[in-house]
Protein backbone atom coordinates (compact mmCIF):
# COMPACT_ATOMS: atom_id res chain seq x y z
CA UNK A 1 0.00 0.00 0.00
CA UNK A 2 1.11 3.47 -0.87
CA UNK A 3 -0.09 6.90 0.11
CA UNK A 4 -1.06 9.62 -2.99
CA UNK A 5 1.78 11.75 -4.33
CA UNK A 6 2.67 14.94 -2.31
CA UNK A 7 2.21 18.34 -4.09
CA UNK A 8 6.40 17.90 -3.24
CA UNK A 9 6.87 14.41 -4.71
CA UNK A 10 8.20 15.27 -8.04
CA UNK A 11 11.80 15.20 -6.56
CA UNK A 12 10.95 11.63 -5.66
CA UNK A 13 11.37 8.37 -6.86
CA UNK A 14 8.58 7.12 -4.65
CA UNK A 15 5.75 7.88 -2.13
CA UNK A 16 5.84 7.81 1.50
CA UNK A 17 5.62 5.02 3.76
CA UNK A 18 2.04 4.84 4.64
CA UNK A 19 2.70 4.42 8.52
CA UNK A 20 5.03 7.80 7.56
CA UNK A 21 3.05 9.71 5.88
CA UNK A 22 0.29 9.64 8.95
CA UNK A 23 3.64 10.15 11.42
CA UNK A 24 3.97 13.01 9.24
CA UNK A 25 0.62 14.42 9.24
CA UNK A 26 -0.58 17.42 11.32
CA UNK A 27 -4.28 17.56 9.29
CA UNK A 28 -5.78 15.68 12.13
CA UNK A 29 -5.12 18.63 14.25
CA UNK A 30 -4.17 21.64 12.38
CA UNK A 31 -7.67 21.76 10.92
CA UNK A 32 -8.09 23.32 13.76
CA UNK A 33 -6.58 26.58 11.96
CA UNK A 34 -8.69 26.17 8.70
CA UNK A 35 -10.73 29.24 9.15
CA UNK A 36 -7.53 31.34 9.68
CA UNK A 37 -5.81 29.88 6.90
CA UNK A 38 -8.15 30.52 4.61
CA UNK A 39 -8.56 34.75 6.03
CA UNK A 40 -4.52 34.20 5.49
CA UNK A 41 -4.61 33.37 1.79
CA UNK A 42 -7.75 35.34 0.96
CA UNK A 43 -4.84 38.53 2.35
CA UNK A 44 -2.22 36.78 0.03
CA UNK A 45 -4.45 36.04 -3.01
CA UNK A 46 -5.38 39.82 -2.70
CA UNK A 47 -1.96 41.40 -2.12
CA UNK A 48 -0.89 39.35 -5.14
CA UNK A 49 -3.54 40.77 -7.60
CA UNK A 50 -3.09 43.92 -5.88
CA UNK A 51 1.03 43.69 -6.68
CA UNK A 52 0.40 42.09 -10.15
CA UNK A 53 1.96 39.13 -9.79
CA UNK A 54 -1.60 37.52 -10.64
CA UNK A 55 -4.47 39.64 -12.55
CA UNK A 56 -7.28 40.77 -10.74
CA UNK A 57 -9.22 37.99 -12.61
CA UNK A 58 -6.86 35.76 -10.98
CA UNK A 59 -7.68 37.07 -7.80
CA UNK A 60 -11.15 37.02 -7.67
CA UNK A 61 -11.35 33.84 -8.71
CA UNK A 62 -8.80 32.78 -5.96
CA UNK A 63 -10.95 35.15 -3.30
CA UNK A 64 -14.19 33.38 -4.47
CA UNK A 65 -12.93 29.90 -4.18
CA UNK A 66 -11.54 30.52 -0.87
CA UNK A 67 -14.68 31.61 0.31
CA UNK A 68 -16.43 28.52 -1.21
CA UNK A 69 -14.11 26.17 0.63
CA UNK A 70 -15.29 28.34 3.84
CA UNK A 71 -18.78 27.24 3.16
CA UNK A 72 -18.23 24.15 2.32
CA UNK A 73 -16.40 23.43 5.95
CA UNK A 74 -18.71 25.24 8.17
CA UNK A 75 -21.92 23.43 6.17
CA UNK A 76 -19.59 19.61 7.08
CA UNK A 77 -19.40 19.15 3.12
CA UNK A 78 -15.28 19.20 3.11
CA UNK A 79 -13.62 17.15 5.87
CA UNK A 80 -10.17 16.24 4.39
CA UNK A 81 -8.32 13.25 5.84
CA UNK A 82 -4.49 12.08 6.66
CA UNK A 83 -4.04 11.94 2.64
CA UNK A 84 -4.23 15.94 2.47
CA UNK A 85 -0.80 16.12 5.14
CA UNK A 86 -1.83 19.26 6.42
CA UNK A 87 -4.51 21.90 6.00
CA UNK A 88 -2.75 24.26 3.87
CA UNK A 89 -2.57 21.27 1.22
CA UNK A 90 -5.88 20.60 1.80
CA UNK A 91 -7.41 24.13 1.39
CA UNK A 92 -5.07 24.49 -1.98
CA UNK A 93 -6.20 21.37 -3.65
CA UNK A 94 -9.55 21.66 -2.70
CA UNK A 95 -9.34 25.82 -4.41
CA UNK A 96 -7.50 23.83 -7.25
CA UNK A 97 -10.60 21.56 -7.93
CA UNK A 98 -12.74 24.39 -7.68
CA UNK A 99 -11.23 27.26 -10.09
CA UNK A 100 -8.63 25.23 -12.02
CA UNK A 101 -4.91 26.24 -12.38
CA UNK A 102 -5.11 29.33 -11.01
CA UNK A 103 -5.85 27.61 -7.74
CA UNK A 104 -1.87 26.44 -8.45
CA UNK A 105 -0.76 30.31 -7.91
CA UNK A 106 -2.01 30.93 -4.92
CA UNK A 107 1.25 29.51 -3.28
CA UNK A 108 3.27 31.96 -5.09
CA UNK A 109 5.75 33.86 -3.21
CA UNK A 110 4.46 32.05 -0.14
CA UNK A 111 5.77 29.11 1.80
CA UNK A 112 4.30 26.53 4.41
CA UNK A 113 6.51 28.17 6.93
CA UNK A 114 5.16 31.71 7.18
CA UNK A 115 1.78 30.63 6.33
CA UNK A 116 1.33 28.16 9.32
CA UNK A 117 3.50 30.99 11.27
CA UNK A 118 0.59 33.61 10.23
CA UNK A 119 -2.24 30.97 10.75
CA UNK A 120 -1.42 30.52 14.19
CA UNK A 121 -0.81 33.71 15.22
CA UNK A 122 -4.23 34.82 13.61
CA UNK A 123 -6.13 31.73 15.74
CA UNK A 124 -4.19 32.87 19.15
CA UNK A 125 -4.73 36.35 18.67
CA UNK A 126 -8.48 35.47 18.90
CA UNK A 127 -7.86 33.34 21.69
CA UNK A 128 -6.29 35.94 23.77
CA UNK A 129 -9.32 38.08 23.11
CA UNK A 130 -11.49 35.52 24.68
CA UNK A 131 -9.68 34.82 27.37
CA UNK A 132 -9.60 37.97 28.33
CA UNK A 133 -13.13 37.86 28.15
CA UNK A 134 -13.59 35.55 30.46
CA UNK A 135 -10.95 37.00 32.97
CA UNK A 136 -13.33 39.88 32.85
CA UNK A 137 -16.17 37.84 34.25
CA UNK A 138 -14.37 36.15 36.58
CA UNK A 139 -13.46 39.38 38.09
CA UNK A 140 -17.02 40.75 38.13
CA UNK A 141 -18.40 37.71 39.78
CA UNK A 142 -15.62 37.82 42.36
CA UNK A 143 -16.26 41.46 42.54
CA UNK A 144 -20.01 40.84 42.87
CA UNK A 145 -19.39 38.22 46.14
CA UNK A 146 -17.00 40.58 47.50
CA UNK A 147 -19.72 43.70 47.64
CA UNK A 148 -21.69 41.45 49.80
CA UNK A 149 -19.08 40.72 52.26
CA UNK A 150 -17.40 43.32 53.00
CA UNK A 151 -17.83 43.17 56.88
CA UNK A 152 -17.99 39.16 56.88
CA UNK A 153 -15.04 37.83 58.45
CA UNK A 154 -12.72 34.75 58.13
CA UNK A 155 -9.74 33.57 59.37
CA UNK A 156 -6.68 35.02 57.80
CA UNK A 157 -3.46 32.36 56.89
CA UNK A 158 0.06 32.00 57.05
CA UNK A 159 1.89 29.12 56.86
CA UNK A 160 -1.90 27.58 57.07
CA UNK A 161 -2.47 28.75 60.45
CA UNK A 162 -4.40 30.89 61.79
CA UNK A 163 -3.16 34.37 61.78
CA UNK A 164 -4.95 37.42 61.88
CA UNK A 165 -8.59 37.66 60.86
CA UNK A 166 -9.75 39.17 57.45
CA UNK A 167 -12.61 40.84 55.39
CA UNK A 168 -13.87 38.24 53.15
CA UNK A 169 -14.26 40.71 50.52
CA UNK A 170 -10.34 41.56 50.62
CA UNK A 171 -9.70 38.00 50.32
CA UNK A 172 -11.87 37.72 47.53
CA UNK A 173 -10.48 40.99 46.07
CA UNK A 174 -6.52 39.28 46.34
CA UNK A 175 -7.89 36.77 43.45
CA UNK A 176 -8.86 39.95 41.83
CA UNK A 177 -5.80 41.19 41.40
CA UNK A 178 -4.01 37.72 40.64
CA UNK A 179 -6.35 37.96 37.40
CA UNK A 180 -6.07 41.32 36.45
CA UNK A 181 -2.82 40.66 36.19
CA UNK A 182 -3.28 38.04 33.99
CA UNK A 183 -5.38 39.75 31.65
CA UNK A 184 -2.83 42.74 31.43
CA UNK A 185 0.23 40.02 30.79
CA UNK A 186 -1.97 39.01 27.77
CA UNK A 187 -2.72 42.17 26.81
CA UNK A 188 1.10 42.18 26.75
CA UNK A 189 1.80 38.99 24.76
CA UNK A 190 -0.90 39.95 22.34
CA UNK A 191 1.83 42.75 21.40
CA UNK A 192 3.80 39.85 19.91
CA UNK A 193 1.87 37.95 18.40
CA UNK A 194 0.09 40.54 16.21
CA UNK A 195 3.48 40.64 13.83
CA UNK A 196 3.03 39.55 10.64
CA UNK A 197 5.34 36.75 9.11
CA UNK A 198 3.43 36.21 6.30
CA UNK A 199 6.01 36.87 2.92
CA UNK A 200 8.76 35.62 4.70
CA UNK A 201 8.78 32.39 2.78
CA UNK A 202 10.65 29.58 3.46
CA UNK A 203 13.57 31.42 5.24
CA UNK A 204 14.95 34.18 2.85
CA UNK A 205 11.83 36.37 1.52
CA UNK A 206 11.01 36.16 -2.04
CA UNK A 207 12.09 37.46 -5.76
CA UNK A 208 8.96 38.64 -6.24
CA UNK A 209 7.45 42.09 -5.79
CA UNK A 210 5.34 41.26 -2.93
CA UNK A 211 3.78 43.63 -0.14
CA UNK A 212 4.00 42.30 3.29
CA UNK A 213 2.49 45.67 4.53
CA UNK A 214 -0.50 45.54 2.36
CA UNK A 215 -1.45 41.76 3.65
CA UNK A 216 -0.44 42.34 7.29
CA UNK A 217 -3.19 45.35 7.39
CA UNK A 218 -5.89 43.54 5.80
CA UNK A 219 -4.99 40.97 8.16
CA UNK A 220 -5.19 43.72 10.95
CA UNK A 221 -1.11 42.93 12.05
CA UNK A 222 0.15 45.63 13.88
CA UNK A 223 3.50 45.41 12.16
CA UNK A 224 5.80 42.46 10.10
CA UNK A 225 8.48 40.67 11.05
CA UNK A 226 11.38 42.75 10.12
CA UNK A 227 13.98 39.37 9.48
CA UNK A 228 12.40 36.95 7.36
CA UNK A 229 14.79 34.02 9.37
CA UNK A 230 13.25 35.36 12.55
CA UNK A 231 9.79 35.43 11.17
CA UNK A 232 9.13 31.57 10.14
CA UNK A 233 11.10 30.62 13.41
CA UNK A 234 10.23 32.60 15.84
CA UNK A 235 7.80 30.68 18.49
CA UNK A 236 8.45 33.11 21.68
CA UNK A 237 5.17 34.39 21.18
CA UNK A 238 3.50 30.59 21.89
CA UNK A 239 5.56 30.32 25.02
CA UNK A 240 5.22 33.50 26.10
CA UNK A 241 0.88 33.03 26.31
CA UNK A 242 1.68 29.39 27.43
CA UNK A 243 3.56 31.54 30.46
CA UNK A 244 0.44 33.67 30.99
CA UNK A 245 -2.04 30.76 30.35
CA UNK A 246 0.46 28.90 33.04
CA UNK A 247 -0.16 31.60 35.92
CA UNK A 248 -3.75 31.95 35.28
CA UNK A 249 -3.93 28.32 35.76
CA UNK A 250 -1.66 28.97 38.86
CA UNK A 251 -4.15 31.58 40.78
CA UNK A 252 -7.20 29.50 39.71
CA UNK A 253 -5.34 26.37 41.35
CA UNK A 254 -4.78 27.99 44.40
CA UNK A 255 -8.32 29.38 44.81
CA UNK A 256 -9.36 25.63 44.20
CA UNK A 257 -6.97 24.26 46.68
CA UNK A 258 -8.56 26.76 49.41
CA UNK A 259 -12.21 25.86 48.23
CA UNK A 260 -11.75 22.08 48.34
CA UNK A 261 -10.01 22.84 52.22
CA UNK A 262 -13.37 25.01 52.80
CA UNK A 263 -15.91 22.67 51.72
CA UNK A 264 -14.43 19.95 53.93
CA UNK A 265 -15.64 19.07 57.05
CA UNK A 266 -12.74 20.02 59.28
CA UNK A 267 -12.80 24.00 57.79
CA UNK A 268 -17.10 24.16 56.95
CA UNK A 269 -16.35 27.72 55.44
CA UNK A 270 -18.48 26.58 52.63
CA UNK A 271 -20.82 24.43 51.31
CA UNK A 272 -21.03 23.15 47.50
CA UNK A 273 -24.47 23.47 46.03
CA UNK A 274 -25.61 20.35 44.25
CA UNK A 275 -25.04 22.57 40.95
CA UNK A 276 -21.08 21.96 41.16
CA UNK A 277 -20.93 18.84 43.31
CA UNK A 278 -20.58 15.27 42.78
CA UNK A 279 -21.27 12.33 45.10
CA UNK A 280 -19.63 8.83 45.83
CA UNK A 281 -20.17 5.81 43.99
CA UNK A 282 -20.10 3.81 47.36
CA UNK A 283 -20.51 6.57 50.25
CA UNK A 284 -23.93 7.85 50.15
CA UNK A 285 -23.21 10.93 52.61
CA UNK A 286 -20.32 12.17 50.39
CA UNK A 287 -20.68 15.73 48.25
CA UNK A 288 -17.26 15.77 45.97
CA UNK A 289 -15.52 19.35 45.18
CA UNK A 290 -14.92 17.67 41.70
CA UNK A 291 -14.63 21.19 40.06
CA UNK A 292 -11.53 22.69 42.03
CA UNK A 293 -9.95 19.50 42.05
CA UNK A 294 -9.97 19.21 38.44
CA UNK A 295 -8.96 22.77 38.15
CA UNK A 296 -6.05 22.02 40.36
CA UNK A 297 -5.10 18.79 38.37
CA UNK A 298 -5.42 20.59 34.94
CA UNK A 299 -3.20 23.19 35.85
CA UNK A 300 -0.20 20.93 35.73
CA UNK A 301 -1.06 19.64 32.29
CA UNK A 302 -0.72 23.16 31.03
CA UNK A 303 2.55 23.95 32.69
CA UNK A 304 3.47 20.28 30.94
CA UNK A 305 2.59 22.09 27.53
CA UNK A 306 5.23 25.12 28.44
CA UNK A 307 7.88 23.19 29.35
CA UNK A 308 7.44 20.85 26.22
CA UNK A 309 7.88 24.08 23.88
CA UNK A 310 10.68 25.60 25.45
CA UNK A 311 12.44 21.96 25.12
CA UNK A 312 11.66 21.77 21.79
CA UNK A 313 12.89 25.43 20.49
CA UNK A 314 16.00 25.41 22.79
CA UNK A 315 18.23 23.54 20.31
CA UNK A 316 16.63 24.44 16.94
CA UNK A 317 19.02 26.02 14.62
CA UNK A 318 17.52 28.58 12.31
CA UNK A 319 15.38 28.72 10.76
CA UNK A 320 12.44 26.21 10.33
CA UNK A 321 12.52 22.45 11.62
CA UNK A 322 9.69 20.07 11.26
CA UNK A 323 10.41 20.40 15.10
CA UNK A 324 7.64 23.47 15.05
CA UNK A 325 4.74 21.32 14.25
CA UNK A 326 4.72 20.40 18.17
CA UNK A 327 3.60 23.80 18.67
CA UNK A 328 0.06 23.82 17.53
CA UNK A 329 -1.19 20.74 19.59
CA UNK A 330 0.11 22.28 22.96
CA UNK A 331 -1.06 25.61 21.90
CA UNK A 332 -4.79 24.22 21.24
CA UNK A 333 -4.98 22.47 24.43
CA UNK A 334 -4.02 24.90 26.69
CA UNK A 335 -6.79 26.87 25.26
CA UNK A 336 -8.90 24.61 25.75
CA UNK A 337 -8.18 23.66 29.06
CA UNK A 338 -7.79 27.30 30.43
CA UNK A 339 -11.46 28.41 28.58
CA UNK A 340 -12.65 25.28 30.35
CA UNK A 341 -11.38 25.75 33.81
CA UNK A 342 -11.72 29.75 33.48
CA UNK A 343 -15.93 28.85 32.80
CA UNK A 344 -16.09 26.22 35.63
CA UNK A 345 -14.72 28.37 38.23
CA UNK A 346 -16.39 31.42 37.36
CA UNK A 347 -19.68 29.24 37.82
CA UNK A 348 -18.91 27.60 40.42
CA UNK A 349 -18.27 30.89 42.30
CA UNK A 350 -21.77 32.60 40.79
CA UNK A 351 -23.44 29.63 41.78
CA UNK A 352 -22.01 26.64 43.13
CA UNK A 353 -20.91 27.55 47.02
CA UNK A 354 -22.35 28.96 50.04
CA UNK A 355 -20.56 30.87 52.66
CA UNK A 356 -21.21 29.31 55.87
CA UNK A 357 -21.56 32.99 57.50
CA UNK A 358 -22.53 31.56 61.11
CA UNK A 359 -19.46 28.91 61.02
CA UNK A 360 -16.88 31.97 59.50
CA UNK A 361 -17.99 34.28 62.50
CA UNK A 362 -17.58 32.05 65.23
CA UNK A 363 -14.51 31.28 63.57
CA UNK A 364 -12.57 34.63 63.91
CA UNK A 365 -13.63 34.56 68.22
CA UNK A 366 -11.99 30.77 68.21
CA UNK A 367 -8.57 31.67 68.22
CA UNK A 368 -5.63 33.94 69.35
CA UNK A 369 -5.39 35.70 66.20
CA UNK A 370 -5.83 39.30 67.88
CA UNK A 371 -3.14 38.77 69.61
CA UNK A 372 -0.72 41.56 67.53
CA UNK A 373 -3.56 43.71 68.64
CA UNK A 374 -2.71 43.61 72.04
CA UNK A 375 0.89 44.39 71.14
CA UNK A 376 0.03 47.32 68.97
CA UNK A 377 -2.31 48.30 71.74
CA UNK A 378 0.25 48.57 74.03
CA UNK A 379 2.59 50.20 71.71
CA UNK A 380 0.23 53.13 71.16
CA UNK A 381 0.28 53.47 74.91
CA UNK A 382 4.00 54.43 74.53
CA UNK A 383 4.94 50.57 75.29
CA UNK A 384 8.37 49.77 73.09
CA UNK A 385 6.62 47.09 70.75
CA UNK A 386 9.19 44.58 70.73
CA UNK A 387 8.68 44.62 74.88
CA UNK A 388 4.81 44.72 73.78
CA UNK A 389 5.64 41.89 71.94
CA UNK A 390 7.09 39.58 73.83
CA UNK A 391 4.53 40.23 76.98
CA UNK A 392 1.55 39.08 74.67
CA UNK A 393 3.75 35.84 73.79
CA UNK A 394 3.66 35.21 77.97
CA UNK A 395 0.19 35.94 77.80
CA UNK A 396 -0.72 33.69 75.07
CA UNK A 397 1.01 31.18 77.22
CA UNK A 398 -0.75 31.31 79.98
CA UNK A 399 -4.32 31.48 78.46
CA UNK A 400 -3.42 27.97 76.80
CA UNK A 401 -2.10 26.35 79.89
CA UNK A 402 -5.34 27.70 81.40
CA UNK A 403 -7.62 27.00 78.61
CA UNK A 404 -8.64 30.46 77.92
CA UNK A 405 -8.91 32.93 75.16
CA UNK A 406 -7.71 36.55 75.05
CA UNK A 407 -11.04 37.49 75.64
CA UNK A 408 -11.80 35.72 78.56
CA UNK A 409 -9.18 37.60 80.80
CA UNK A 410 -10.21 39.31 83.44
CA UNK A 411 -9.20 43.18 83.63
CA UNK A 412 -7.54 42.45 87.10
CA UNK A 413 -5.77 39.56 84.88
CA UNK A 414 -4.72 42.49 82.28
CA UNK A 415 -3.63 44.81 84.70
CA UNK A 416 -1.21 42.49 86.09
CA UNK A 417 0.45 41.67 83.23
CA UNK A 418 0.82 45.51 82.27
CA UNK A 419 -0.67 48.41 84.19
CA UNK A 420 -1.41 50.03 80.98
CA UNK A 421 -4.24 47.52 79.91
CA UNK A 422 -7.76 49.18 80.31
CA UNK A 423 -11.24 48.44 79.57
CA UNK A 424 -10.91 49.93 76.02
CA UNK A 425 -8.69 46.47 75.72
CA UNK A 426 -11.70 44.52 74.87
CA UNK A 427 -13.06 46.46 72.03
CA UNK A 428 -9.74 46.69 70.23
CA UNK A 429 -9.46 42.87 69.98
CA UNK A 430 -13.26 42.26 69.07
CA UNK A 431 -12.00 40.59 65.67
CA UNK A 432 -14.84 42.95 64.13
CA UNK A 433 -12.09 45.68 65.21
CA UNK A 434 -9.68 44.24 64.78
CA UNK A 435 -9.96 44.09 61.14
CA UNK A 436 -11.75 47.69 60.96
CA UNK A 437 -8.26 49.16 62.76
CA UNK A 438 -6.10 48.03 59.43
CA UNK A 439 -6.95 50.94 57.73
CA UNK A 440 -3.88 51.45 55.63
CA UNK A 441 -3.91 51.21 51.64
CA UNK A 442 -4.50 48.16 50.86
CA UNK A 443 -4.91 46.86 54.13
CA UNK A 444 -8.37 44.61 55.39
CA UNK A 445 -10.09 47.13 57.03
CA UNK A 446 -13.57 48.01 55.94
CA UNK A 447 -12.74 51.66 54.56
CA UNK A 448 -10.06 50.30 52.66
CA UNK A 449 -11.79 47.63 51.65
CA UNK A 450 -14.86 49.62 49.78
CA UNK A 451 -12.68 51.82 48.55
CA UNK A 452 -10.40 48.99 46.60
CA UNK A 453 -13.68 47.82 45.53
CA UNK A 454 -15.07 51.12 43.56
CA UNK A 455 -11.45 51.09 42.18
CA UNK A 456 -11.68 47.55 41.35
CA UNK A 457 -15.11 47.89 39.28
CA UNK A 458 -13.94 51.07 37.44
CA UNK A 459 -10.41 48.94 35.89
CA UNK A 460 -13.14 46.77 34.65
CA UNK A 461 -15.82 48.82 33.42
Amino acid sequence: MTTQPKTWSQRFESALHPAIARFNASIGFDIELIEYDLTGSIAHAKMLAKTGIISASEGEQLVNGLEQIRREYRQGLFVPGVDAEDVHFAVEKRLTDIVGDAGKKLHTARSRNDQAGTDTRLYLRDRIAEIREQLREFQGVLLEIAELNVETLIPGYTHLQRAQPISLAHYLLAYFEMSDRDWERLGDVLKRVNISPLGCGALAGTTFPIDRHYSAELLEFDQVYANSLDGVSDRDFAIEFLAAASLIMVHLSRLSEEMILWSSHEFGFITLKDSCATGSSIMPQKKNPDVPELVRGKAGRVFGHLQALLVVVKGLPLAYNKDLQEDKEALFDTVKTVQGCLEAMTILLREGIAFNTNRLASAVTEDFSNATDVADYLAAKGVPFRESYNLVGKVVKTCLSGGKLLKDLTLEEWKDLHPAFDTDIYSAIAPTQVVAARNSYGGTGFEQVRKSLIAARDRIA
